[in-house]
């Protein structure tokens, strides 16, 4: 189970299952049968238990990035969870050993370690204080700030625009 482009997309949406629509904080993973669509469509098998473990994976991987909660909360996630190499022609691959039900909560903390290891600091919350999603920063810069620079963005750019002009007129 290699961390890769694949698992980074799975985490990511993972993280944005709970948008804020209308001013209200939405979870996408609520209803079983959405949340069960959701499991299948990301290698899962769409089992309660399956399910059990992937919200409480989000909610840890949610609060680990936005900082709120360390990065040791994860571990009953990984219990006994183990990696045994094998060896071929190509060289040595890893096979990871997890009880099925875990197996998408698993990848996507792997996933999470993955990108702290090789993109760190690059896995944020958006800037934008009434929006709940989540970026991984690919820029030179590392300086992306908004989910969406066409939503979060505008917005929060069109906000201070108007927040300067108020200012300007009072004072």
């Amino acid at each position: 189970m290699a961390s890769g482009p694949d698992q980074q997309v799975t985490l990511l949406e993972l993280l944005n299952s709970t948008p804020v629509v209308d001013g209200a904080v939405q979870d996408l993973l609520a209803d079983p049968e959405a949340a069960r669509s959701w499991q299948r469509a990301h290698g899962g098998s769409g089992g309660k238990e399956e399910r059990r473990y992937l919200l409480q994976a989000r909610d840890l991987l949610q609060g680990v990035v936005t900082g709120g909660r360390p990065a040791t909360d994860l571990a009953p996630l990984l219990a006994d969870v183990t990696s045994h190499p094998e060896l071929s022609a190509a060289g040595v691959t890893w096979r990871l050993d997890v009880p099925a039900p875990r197996r998408l909560a698993v990848s996507a903390v792997l996933a999470w370690s993955a990108l702290q290891e090789t993109l760190p600091g690059r896995l944020r919350a958006c800037d934008n204080p009434e929006c709940r999603l989540y970026l991984i920063d690919r820029s030179k810069t590392n300086r992306a700030r908004w989910c969406s620079m066409a939503v979060c963005g505008n917005r929060m750019k069109a906000r201070r625009h108007h927040q300067r002009t108020r200012e300007a007129a009072a004072g």
